[in-house]
């Protein structure tokens, strides 16, 4: 376990510090990676090519996967599972991974045993229910989480996953998800090597209630300065009225500006 009093990490490549770190409980569960840009291979070829955003969006954070593959199913009131080698359906309510509670407790410290997360637990609310990933998280100081669905990557549409924001530089607890089932009787699969959701590291800073308070409407199109006209120009009309516009010139210029400030994605070719 880290010190808790892990300093801040410089976020730069080749740090002394990670920034992020991830410890794997459930020992069957896949590994975190790096999100990439390709969206896992998914995204159009000109889409990765020429539109930075996507593939800025895509490659931000790290994919989490399901420990293992199951199935759940909602009948509008009850959720049943299963999973890769149980004997049939079983009535859902909170449920331990597979064999997991007693490799818990073999490893856990005395004061500490019994207390295994659940793998899985339904909620009140009709079709709704939490998963565990198999994973604690732990963030620098000052930064917290973002869990949601990943992002630009084709989805199953059985369910829907929330998003959240987990302060997790204070809060040392099992990385979960929770999701809303929006199909009824018909199995509901999710695969131990597909990405289910995306871990997105922010500084806290960010989330300041007084950072995003401060804020500036301008209602009418006729209040643009001269300066906004002359950056719109720029950014819209020099480019078509080019006599070779460039493809993915922004992609291009953002690769520039990142590289000169050496903070280049490694996954760039």
């Amino acid at each position: 376990m880290p010190d808790s009093t892990m300093p801040a990490a410089d976020v730069t490549a080749g740090t002394k510090h990670p920034h992020v770190i991830f410890h794997r409980l459930i020992p069957q569960a896949r590994l975190p990676q790096r999100a990439d840009r390709s969206a896992a291979g998914t995204l159009p070829t000109r889409a990765f090519r020429y539109c930075e955003p996507v593939v800025t969006a895509s490659a931000f954070g790290y994919y989490i996967f399901p420990p293992i593959n199951f199935s759940l199913m909602w009948d509008g009131s009850e959720v049943t599972w299963t999973y890769d080698g149980a004997d049939g359906w079983m009535p859902l309510k909170t449920a331990q991974f597979p064999h997991f509670a007693a490799h818990f407790d073999d490893h856990a410290p005395e004061e500490i045993r019994g207390f295994s997360p659940p793998f899985l637990g339904v909620f009140p609310e009709p079709g709704v229910l939490q998963m565990w990933s198999g994973l604690v998280m732990r963030t620098a100081p000052g930064w917290s989480t973002l869990i949601r669905p990943c992002a630009n990557l084709p989805r199953s549409g059985g369910y829907e996953l929330y998003e959240g924001i987990i302060e997790t530089d204070r809060w040392f607890g099992p990385l979960i998800t929770n999701m809303r089932l929006t199909k009824t009787n018909v199995p509901i699969e999710f695969r131990a090597d597909f990405p289910m959701m995306q871990v997105q590291p922010l500084p806290r800073a960010a989330l300041d209630d007084q950072l995003l308070n401060n804020y500036e409407l301008v209602p009418a199109m006729n209040q643009l300065s001269p300066e906004d006209w002359d950056d719109f120009y720029d950014t819209v009309v020099r480019p078509n009225v080019m006599e070779k516009r460039p493809r993915g010139q922004y992609a291009a210029a953002a690769r520039k500006r990142r590289k000169a400030e050496g903070s280049g994605d490694a996954s760039e070719g």
